[in-house]
């Protein structure tokens, strides 16, 4: 049920109990006004107006804006003819205006229905037909002007508010809804269409020829379906084809700034020939600093491809830890002996490693490397958590 829509009931009873207050006041003091006939014809209106109108303060739909305009015209028209029927000592004594406080049912419409805004105009202008009946700025017309104006103006702060939380409640349970459902459909996946993939992946590599073809492919689909299903992320179908649109991805939040998820931005590496494994929580990083790390990465899986050759594979770790991220990109290519990464650099030539140590030495980090010949590979990132990159110029990798 909507927050509303008891504000509207109540809206709807109090005009009708004020009408019957009115009535009975016009009946008590129907012989002491100057033009009796005049407040009569009035109070008829009135009745009759409300007659064919109770039904539109029930609901948010049936209150018109036409209709808020008309009752509010009814209230201000009544206040200001009451100096033309009843007597100016009546008046002068502080004596009821012909539509007394029904008046305030006409601005709480407002209230509901536009806001405490709306609520402060109508207000205002019952607060000047009452100044100019009364003719004087006496005590009780002003104290009557200012509560209903608090009073109108605070229900209508708490209307925008309430409907305010209402959208934010409406939205949190569709995300609650559709994280059911997506966790359902998960648990269907993987109990059915993963697990079918995952076995003609290995039947596939077991017989060869076509059907080799036919489980890579295979492969591939059961690592983009298994990533979409668990952070909503549908990597490119090979690491190879991946790596260029993922630098990119990078470069573009590089240039927006803010905090950004690294998970987001390693998952397209993830193929039939890179297996990516992540926290279940974001793990975020300055935008500067995650692009910089996806491209020491990217310069890692480059450095598989080029001395471990496609048949190789790789896999990337993700560790959120306190104080920093960890990135780990191990494979199971031939290694490299021990020496070869500082001979290189004392010959000149700079490759992949150093553009990688470059990358991390910027963001206050380090990359360290473990290799033993014939048992592969591992590149482990360390990027400390509110890291900034502290020039912009790279090696090329």
């Amino acid at each position: 049920m909507s927050v509303e829509l008891p504000l509207w009931r109540a809206l709807t009873g109090y005009r009708i109990l004020t009408l019957g207050y009115v009535l009975c006041l016009f009946a008590l003091s129907y012989k002491e006004y100057a033009r009796p006939w005049g407040a009569f014809a009035y109070i008829a209106a009135l009745t009759v107006w409300m007659a064919f109108t109770w039904r539109r303060t029930t609901s948010a739909e049936r209150c018109t804006r036409h209709f808020l305009l008309g009752d509010l015209g009814f209230a201000v028209g009544g206040i200001l003819l009451t100096p033309l029927v009843d007597t100016p000592t009546r008046i002068m004594e502080g004596g009821p205006t012909l539509p007394s406080i029904w008046t305030a049912g006409a601005v709480l419409g407002f209230a509901i229905k536009r806001g405490w805004r709306w609520a402060a105009v109508a207000s205002a202008l019952v607060a000047v037909a009452n100044l100019v009946e009364r003719q004087e700025m006496a005590r009780d017309t002003i104290h009557n002007v200012v509560l209903v104006w608090v009073a109108s103006v605070a229900i209508g702060y708490v209307v925008e508010v309430a409907r305010a939380s209402e959208r934010t409640l409406a939205r949190a349970l569709q995300i609650e809804a559709a994280t059911r459902e997506r966790e359902r459909l998960a648990r269907d996946i993987h109990d059915s269409v993963l697990q079918v993939l995952a076995m003609v992946q290995r039947r596939g590599a077991a017989i060869g020829g076509e059907a080799a073809e036919l489980g890579r492919m295979a492969g591939e689909q059961e690592v983009a379906l298994r990533t979409l299903v668990s952070g909503g992320l549908m990597p490119q179908p090979r690491a190879a084809a991946a790596a260029e649109p993922v630098r990119h991805t990078a470069e573009a939040v590089r240039q927006t700034g803010g905090p950004c998820d690294v998970r987001a931005l390693l998952a397209p590496y993830a193929g039939a020939g890179v297996t990516f494994s992540e926290p279940g929580a974001p793990v975020e990083l300055a935008a500067a600093a995650a692009a910089e790390l996806v491209a020491a990465v990217g310069a890692a899986l480059d450095n598989v491809r080029v001395h471990a050759g496609d048949g190789a594979h790789a896999w990337i770790l993700v560790e959120d830890e306190p104080q920093a991220v960890i990135v780990t990109v191990r494979d199971d290519g031939p290694g490299i002996p021990e020496g070869r990464l500082a001979d290189a650099e004392r010959e000149g030539r700079l490759g992949v490693a150093l553009s990688i140590r470059g990358r991390l030495r910027d963001l206050g980090g380090r990359a360290e490397w473990v290799s033993v010949p014939g048992q592969g590979t591992e590149v482990e990132l360390t990027v400390p958590k509110g890291a900034e990159p502290k020039g912009r110029g790279k090696a090329k990798t």
